[in-house]
């Protein structure tokens, strides 16, 4: 919990978030003053975004490596310990490939639910380079696109100066 607000009224209310957190002393803090605690974790679920954005393409890669015939279940479970990218995150991500290691089903849609987009506006307005958090951002507005216009655009433009193949439907 990332609490913001007056140092004597976080004092008072520190018994509720004592009871709330993992431990009386950890998992929880005053980060400043009124509105700080929505902004520290606004700036927290931006770092999600990037890092589920890294544990996707990571795992993507090994899936598209056919020929070792990698278990991406067993490899996520072998990260959770003692690999320096184990993580909560990692834990979820193995129990999802553990109910469906080939993902079936599934549409490649990935909603946002805002804080992304308001960590990237809050760094452009900062002057602070966050390329990680913004193409994450990106990548899943892309995702809701049923029909490419881009990748289009750059296929045809591909074939006009190089005369490059273009796939057609």
């Amino acid at each position: 919990m990332m609490i913001g607000g007056d140092v004597d009224v976080v004092e008072s209310l520190r018994p509720i978030f004592e009871t709330l957190a993992p431990t009386a002393d950890t998992g929880w803090g005053r980060v400043g003053p009124s509105g700080a605690g929505h902004f520290v974790k606004m700036i927290h679920n931006g770092i999600e975004y990037g890092l589920m954005q890294s544990y996707a393409e990571g795992f993507s890669i090994m899936h598209a490596k056919e020929p070792l015939g990698l278990d991406l279940t067993q490899i996520a479970n072998i990260w959770r310990y003692g690999s320096v990218v184990r993580s909560w995150l990692l834990d979820l991500t193995a129990d999802a490939l553990k109910k469906n290691p080939t993902l079936d089903g599934l549409e490649p849609y990935v909603p946002d639910s805002g804080e992304g987009r308001w960590t990237v506006f809050e760094a452009i307005d900062l002057n602070v380079s966050a390329p990680v958090i913004t193409e994450s951002l990106i990548r899943r507005v892309r995702s809701r696109e049923d029909d490419n216009f881009s990748d289009r655009m750059l296929s045809v433009m591909r074939h006009e100066f190089g005369g490059h193949a273009v796939k057609k439907t």
